[in-house]
């Protein structure tokens, strides 16, 4: 095939994909907007634009050049908005650290990243001193803090503070054109096992992901939608996966921004109420909390609109959500994927269903939105059957997918083998394109031969009216090879009540219904008092296996 390629007038502006234009040129300018971080700052899209160019400033001053990595150290909060923006757009790289990870990690995902400058809030300056004799390639730091008069002596030699910097540069900041696919960000997916891998992503993926995530949500049908009259609050940490991409929407779409700084739930709730926040995103675990926290009894939550990833939405928890009134809907994606692959919005006609029919759509892993080409395939790699039982696993293609992991070849080809992105999860499609994960391809049970869905056990007992939490893993068994090992939380006050045996009897009614492999009867139920998360909020199978098997 020969290739026509369109000619091309000398003088003619080759629009190159950019994060400055998802600034600069936005679907809605809304200068006077407000952009909000906790109670400590109230300002507009007019001071964020002036905001960035003086960061701008403030980085290529203290030496930052094009292809430097600058971390940052911080809560979610105006800050971090403005470093999204400003480090890419000089072209420079922004290094999201996860505050989250132990100090060896972090240390780790420093020297690996090679950053050059880290701003860092005074809050993790003893991980930092702990650490710092260690970092080989930082050359300066930067401190970030809500309240410098707080900030005591420190070993640390920082170059200066935040605002006192952005207080004395200048306001005017030419941002050059360079190609599009220059690297913008970089950050560490949170595995459960050996040091973090380093995914990285183009100035041309950020865009297309912001077009294609915000094409679907403004084109939804009755439910599901982000425009620009919603007040928009992220519950997923900024420095993981650019908070799912949201705030770069939120920002081209103009509307009202809030951010929370650390996740209290009372503060989280307290906002929520004040700023009449209507679009959020959290994993599920976080839903648990602020919706069994004592404040929230007390709020309003109708209107409420909350993308759940990161882990299955149990139809437990997405249907108590409903039931105060929260448009609550599956969104899927991983740290490699940048991470937005597909949503969970309903159909007008799947509206009119029950809040239990509709439980069962919501918590699906969706349909693959534009420009994302998702199949489910098997062995060969060749597409299953859509009939809603074929089971495969998911890969995937988009503009937006992670290359490779950083500095790792042989993990990066083990990724892309054969051309797709393998995610790792096992799912099913039904007729309608809708699909549902069964499970992660390193957590299925296998007893007696018969695969055994961990997340479909834990839905089934998540049902159950006794039950907080539950995570479903596999135990070794001579005889059946492995066994269920269901870890469950009771409610508050049903801890002395409800029983192991009454569990795992409630669990085998299922089985006994046909409506659940019968194989789930050798499920074992154990009472425990918490379950281990990652550093993201998700269940945490490895550190659970090890602590209980």
């Amino acid at each position: 095939m020969t290739d026509t390629l369109i000619p091309r007038t000398a003088s003619a502006y080759d629009y190159p994909l950019l994060i400055k234009n998802l600034l600069f040129c936005p679907v809605v300018d809304n200068p006077d907007q407000e952009i909000i971080y906790r109670n400590l700052y109230r300002g507009t899209y007019r001071t964020l634009r002036e905001r960035v160019r003086r960061l701008a400033n403030v980085l290529t001053g203290l030496g930052v050049k094009p292809g430097d990595t600058v971390a940052v150290m911080d809560w979610d909060s105006h800050r971090y908005l403005e470093l999204f923006f400003a480090v890419p757009m000089i072209g420079a790289v922004l290094h999201t650290i996860n505050v989250r990870l132990s100090p060896e990690q972090i240390l780790y995902t420093i020297d690996h990243a090679e950053d050059d400058l880290l701003l860092v809030n005074s809050e993790f300056l003893p991980i930092l001193e702990q650490i710092r004799g260690r970092l080989d390639t930082v050359k300066g730091y930067l401190l970030l803090t809500d309240d410098p008069a707080e900030v005591g002596e420190s070993a640390i030699p920082f170059r200066g503070e935040y605002e006192a910097l952005l207080a004395d540069a200048s306001p005017e900041f030419d941002f050059p054109d360079f190609d599009e696919n220059t690297r913008a960000t970089t950050f560490y997916s949170t595995g459960t096992t050996g040091m973090p891998k380093g995914v990285y992503f183009s100035h041309r993926q950020l865009v297309l992901h912001t077009f294609g995530v915000m094409t679907v949500l403004s084109t939804a049908v009755g439910h599901g939608t982000f425009r620009r009259t919603d007040v928009y609050m992220p519950i997923t940490p900024m420095f993981h996966v650019h908070a799912w991409g949201i705030p770069y929407i939120a920002t081209m779409l103009g509307v009202k921004q809030v951010y929370p700084g650390r996740y209290v739930p009372e503060q989280l709730l307290e906002m929520i109420e004040r700023e009449k926040v209507t679009f959020s995103h959290c994993v599920p675990t976080i839903l648990h909390m602020l919706l069994k926290h004592p404040h929230a009894e007390r709020i309003d939550l109708s209107g409420w609109k909350i993308i759940i990833g990161g882990a299955a939405m149990s139809r437990a928890l997405c249907i108590e959500a409903m039931r105060r009134g929260i448009d609550v809907f599956t969104g899927y994606g991983m740290s490699e994927t940048c991470p937005i692959l597909s949503m969970s919005h309903l159909t007008p006609e799947m509206l009119e269903c029950t809040p239990e029919e509709q439980a069962a759509i919501r918590c699906k892993t969706g349909v693959a939105i534009p420009l994302v080409d998702l199949r489910v395939v098997g062995a060969d790699m060749r597409e299953l059957p859509r009939d809603g039982a074929s089971a495969g696993e998911i890969v995937v293609r988009a503009p937006w997918l992670t290359q490779g992991y950083l500095k790792d070849h042989k993990a990066s080809e083990r990724l892309w083998e054969g051309g797709f992105l393998h995610t790792g999860d096992v799912a099913v499609r039904d007729e309608l394109g809708y699909v549902r994960i069964t499970d992660r391809t390193k957590d299925v049970i296998k007893v007696a031969g018969e695969w055994v869905s961990s997340l479909e056990l834990e839905d089934i007992i998540a049902h159950h009216p006794a039950v907080s939490e539950v995570a479903v893993i596999g135990q070794p068994d001579e005889k059946w090879g492995e066994r269920p090992l269901a870890l469950v939380v009771p409610k508050p006050g049903e801890a002395g009540r409800v029983t192991e045996k009454e569990l795992a009897h409630y669990v085998r009614e299922y089985a006994e219904k046909g409506m659940v492999s019968k194989q789930v009867v050798l499920a074992r139920v154990r009472l425990v008092d918490s379950i281990d998360k990652t550093s993201v909020g998700k269940i945490n199978k490895v550190a659970l296996r090890e602590k209980y098997l």
